[in-house]
């Protein structure tokens, strides 16, 4: 109500009359909360409803006097309360179309006479009274800048007198602040769970408008065009101060049928804005209409004539691209003969990505009828966008393995033969009976799964589902959820076109069947293609719909709703959403079909079966950050914690991987700790047989090293030695974990200790021999903090670990090579005969200088890092000197990345002490960028600044230089800072600037 209106109620932006409440799903749930708090306080806080506010809210109604009735003194034209104040006032006041109201009980009851414009009268009671716990309980307890209610303030008043309205008022202000808490956290809620634009989509879908657009009858826009033809570098047109709301760009639409539109497109949508002014300069920026998902919808809304010709666009497009497959697909001998692969060459011009059906496998029975030919031809356009980048295939494309004709096949070959037979020419009876008789053969068998394949088995089974006889679909259904593990019949599943109608039959009434068309669903979407194709027949919203089946309570750990068939249809529900859940755009539809919370109710049952698929869920949607801040407002990390006590491997290993995911946030890795997750991911580590496990457990313990507080946690359990035991004989997947937990533990001394005590120095050194490389990042991390202890770093020396992390330097992958540079410092800071050892590596040297020549940022500060230690060393600050290291530091001065800024300055400082490298940083204008660092926020960078400045400052051109940048004023700011290395430097290169100053004065007059 205070707080919450400042921070996550949205406004229209101030320029163009006074703030109002948008019309957002965001502000209407707002509203409601607000609504139920006033509604409920009258009966839940008798006491606090009749406090009486210090100032009345006051706002324009649209309720008439007529409304009012027991308990108020109506007139023509007013109303007053009966319920008076200690003076006799009214708490509640209308007159003509304004209202006072002095309490919640009157507020209460305004809103119960209001009824169906209760959420209008609301809105215009806040946007009329934008701070009103101001009003309700004085101007000490303003919440307009954001600030919580100053219980403080009030408590204190209570202390000075006895006045029990003091108490009183202290209880309203708690529930205030409590009211706050609850709006913040449902606004949270409600942000994770939306789904945001960004440029890209918005420019495709104007580029694809404009090639539509123009004067002919066929267009479907006469123009459209951006109002400004400059992008910024995040592909932003709107100016910076109005991308701050979240607006990407405007544009000018005409339709054929409307005036020209200005239209405003943000994160949140698209709407309608109030217009180019009338020197056409400026926009009103206020919004007009409600936000619509997209520019296509919004026209389409406005523009009848867009919308009747978009959708003969598509009809158009729909019957061109049906012709031509048609075509593709029609039996021609002779063109198959002479060209095999014409028909696969006009598909890979439409970007199929994939060979077209054998014509061995061309159904009998009439199963093109379920086969969306729209979605087929532009299935390979849509992954494109869709898919998630980093989303890989589980399985290739592989060939079409057919039994030989002269092959000495099995009897139940010939048998299963003999059964589709029965399939396709028998009765409702005889299709049962052979229904059961197929199901006899063992389908698990890769010769009976072919065998059903191979003489058109599959064709009839997918064609049964289609029917209205309850027991064929059930039989067909078994038969397919068996022979569906097979690669093979799970790509021809999708080529025939089942997955279209096992999503229709998700709706039946009949559990049984719903539950086997899940299981056949999670079977078959192994692979992307056919992932896709349940998203756009609609199964992800009716597979989510699954898991609520037969729960009418919020709390699902009553026995009594967890029957065991309502048990089984979530189950499968959610075994087929974990196979889904590989692509991105399923991930994202899942969130918006209401998962997240249906998954986090099913987290909390004792079913054992039922949790595998459903933290499997989690575990791969849980890579999204979007995901992550859901999963955390759910509460789902506690479930999670309490799951890994459990005595079944899988469930343990999944709930480590959904750990492992969240624990990128440092408020996911407190909660495993204040859950007591620690200890069971520690007492893991001793179990050691199950591969996939243990590099879960070790990732998750990895991430939740991050936080300091855990990692004194792991060592109180003993983990940081058991990590250390796992640097051995493991596979890659583990030891990247286990290296990346020992790297983030060793940056505590007491760790470092226990790691070479603990023999863990050698390990490590042999692992920089790798080429994995995650595996070198992490393990170069990890020398690195061990180096901080020079007796570390002598067994470091003596295993020629120094000389392995320089050759890494060489490696192809920038983060590799910023990993070794930052572990380099350390070495080279606590070698006993530094500067020896590292003239001794051959090229050395001039290998870190051309490193200065890097695109990436972290490389270069890594470089700038290592360098700063190296030039210590006088006769190496020599030899990079010749090798021109003082040029490429200063190429690289003009930069607003604060970590190369702070790095680079300490190089600069350095260098300098060697010949007239003061004098060449000058000549090759690296003085007056430096001069810029000391604006910036960081006190790092200042203090590097400050040294380099000084060291520059010995040179007289230099001095002039950062007189005339305006150094000294900063400097002079930096001489009282408490930090005394940043005070000398900048008191010493005042002090230099001065000297010079009076010398020059000097001569002068003399």
């Amino acid at each position: 109500m205070g707080v919450a209106l400042t921070k996550s109620a949205q406004w229209t932006a101030a320029g163009h009359g006074t703030t109002t409440l948008e019309i957002t799903p965001l502000n209407e749930a707002i509203l409601k909360e607000i609504i139920l708090f006033v509604e409920n306080v009258l009966y839940k806080h008798p006491q606090e409803a009749r406090f009486v506010f210090v100032e009345p809210l006051e706002w324009k109604t649209e309720l008439k006097p007529s409304a009012f009735g027991l308990g108020y003194v109506v007139s023509e034209k007013t109303v007053k309360s009966e319920e008076v104040d200690k003076i006799g006032e009214p708490l509640l006041f209308l007159f003509g179309s304004n209202v006072q109201v002095r309490s919640f009980e009157q507020l209460s009851r305004l809103l119960y006479i209001a009824k169906d414009t209760k959420l209008k009268e609301t809105q215009a009671c806040l946007e009329a009274n934008q701070d009103p716990v101001a009003k309700i309980l004085g101007v000490d307890c303003s919440t307009a800048k954001g600030e919580n209610v100053n219980i403080l303030k009030i408590l204190e008043k209570m202390t000075r007198d006895d006045d029990p309205e003091h108490e009183v008022k202290m209880n309203v202000a708690m529930l205030i602040q409590t009211l706050d808490m609850h709006l913040l956290n449902h606004s949270l809620k409600h942000i994770a769970l939306e789904i945001r634009l960004n440029p890209s989509p918005i420019k495709n879908d104007i580029d694809l408008l404009k090639s539509c657009s123009g004067k002919g009858e066929q267009t479907v826009l006469e123009s459209i065009e951006y109002t400004s033809e400059y992008e910024f570098s995040n592909g932003c047109r709107a100016p910076p101060w109005r991308q701050a709301y979240g607006e990407i760009c405007y544009v000018l639409a005409k339709p054929h049928d409307a005036e020209t539109l200005c239209i405003t497109c943000c994160t949140e949508g698209v709407f309608l804005n109030g217009g180019k002014a009338d020197d056409g300069r400026e926009i009103n920026y206020e919004r007009k209409s409600k936000i619509y998902k997209d520019l296509v919808t919004f026209l389409s809304e406005k523009s009848p004539t867009f919308s009747e010709k978009m959708a003969k666009q598509e009809e158009k497009f729909d019957e061109q691209w049906k012709e031509k497959f048609q075509q593709d697909e029609a039996p021609k001998n002779e063109d198959m003969t002479a060209k095999p692969d014409s028909a696969k060459s006009i598909l890979d011009q439409i970007n199929f990505g994939r060979s077209p059906v054998n014509k061995r496998l061309e159904p009998t029975l009439n199963w093109r009828n379920y086969v969306d030919l729209r979605d087929k031809t532009l299935e390979k356009a849509e992954e494109i966008v869709s898919e998630s980048s980093s989303e890989s295939e589980e399985e290739e494309e592989q060939p079409d393995h057919r039994q030989e004709a002269n092959a000495d096949l099995p009897s139940e070959y010939w048998q299963i033969q003999k059964l589709v037979k029965y399939l396709k020419g028998g009765n409702q009876t005889a299709t049962v009976i052979a229904l059961c008789s197929m199901r006899d053969f063992n389908l698990a068998q890769e010769t009976c799964q072919l065998a059903i394949r191979d003489v058109g088995g599959l064709e009839v089974l997918i064609n049964l589902l289609d029917t209205d006889e309850l027991k064929c679909k059930i039989g067909s259904l078994k038969i397919l959820k068996e022979i569906s593990h097979n690669p093979q019949i799970r790509r021809n599943i999708v080529d025939l076109g089942g997955l279209p109608v096992m999503v229709s039959i998700l709706d039946s009434p009949n559990k049984n069947l719903k539950c086997l068309a899940a299981e056949t669903i999670a079977n078959v979407a192994k692979f992307r293609r056919a992932r896709q194709a349940v998203r756009q027949h609609g199964g992800i919203t009716k597979l989510v719909a699954l898991l609520d089946c037969g729960q009418s309570s919020s709390e699902p750990s009553q026995p009594s709703l967890y029957e065991a068939r309502d048990v089984e249809v979530a189950r499968c529900g959610a075994q087929a959403l974990w196979s889904c859940s590989k692509s991105y755009a399923n991930k994202e539809a899942i969130r918006k079909a209401g998962g997240i919370p249906l998954l986090a109710r099913l987290l909390k049952t004792s079913h054992e079966d039922m949790l595998i698929p459903v933290v499997g869920t989690l575990q791969e949607c849980a890579s999204e950050e979007n995901y992550r801040a859901a999963i955390k407002a759910e509460r789902i990390i506690e479930n999670l914690v309490k799951n890994l006590n459990s005595e079944n491997e899988q469930l343990q290993q999944h709930c480590a991987m959904a750990i492992y995911q969240c624990a990128e946030d440092k408020d996911t890795r407190d909660l495993v700790r204040l859950h007591g997750g620690l200890k069971p991911l520690a007492s893991l580590l001793s179990k050691t047989d199950n591969k996939q496990r243990l590099a879960a457990v070790t990732g998750a313990i990895w991430k939740c090293s991050i936080s300091k507080e855990n990692v004194t946690k792991f060592r109180e359990y003993k983990a940081i030695e058991t990590l250390v035991g796992l640097l051995t004989n493991q596979p890659e997947e583990v030891l990247v974990n286990v290296v990346g937990a020992l790297g983030e533990c060793c940056q505590e001394h007491e760790n470092r200790v226990l790691v070479r005590k603990c023999g863990g120095i050698q390990p490590l050194v042999n692992l920089l021999v790798g080429i994995n490389q995650a595996l070198l990042v992490n393990v170069t991390k990890a020398v690195g903090a061990c180096a901080v202890d020079p007796e570390s770093m002598m067994i470091i020396d003596s295993l020629d670990g120094v000389r392995l992390l320089w050759s890494l330097l060489k490696n192809p992958h920038p983060d590799v090579k910023a990993s070794a540079a930052w572990a380099l410092c350390p070495c080279i800071e606590n070698a006993k005969d530094a500067g020896e050892m590292v003239r001794s590596f051959v090229g050395g040297l001039e290998l870190v200088v051309n490193l200065l020549k890097s695109d990436n940022k972290e490389v270069l500060a890594s470089v700038c890092a290592a360098i700063t230690n190296i030039a210590k060393d006088q006769e190496n600050l020599a030899v990079i000197t010749d090798h021109g290291v003082v040029p490429l530091l200063s190429k690289l001065a003009n930069t607003n990345n604060d970590k190369l800024r702070h790095h680079l300055a300490e190089a600069v400082s350095r260098c300098c002490m060697w010949g007239r490298n003061r004098v060449t940083f000058g000549e090759n204008k690296a003085v007056a960028p430096l001069v810029r660092y000391l604006r910036s926020e960081d006190t790092n960078v200042h203090r590097a600044t400050a040294q380099a400045l000084y060291q520059l400052s010995e040179d007289a051109d230099n001095c002039i230089t950062m007189h005339e940048n305006g150094a000294v004023k900063l400097l002079l700011d930096m001489v009282g800072s408490p930090d005394q290395e940043l005070q000398e430097a900048a008191a010493g290169c005042i002090s230099n600037i001065r000297r010079l100053a009076l010398a020059t004065e000097k001569a002068r007059y003399t």
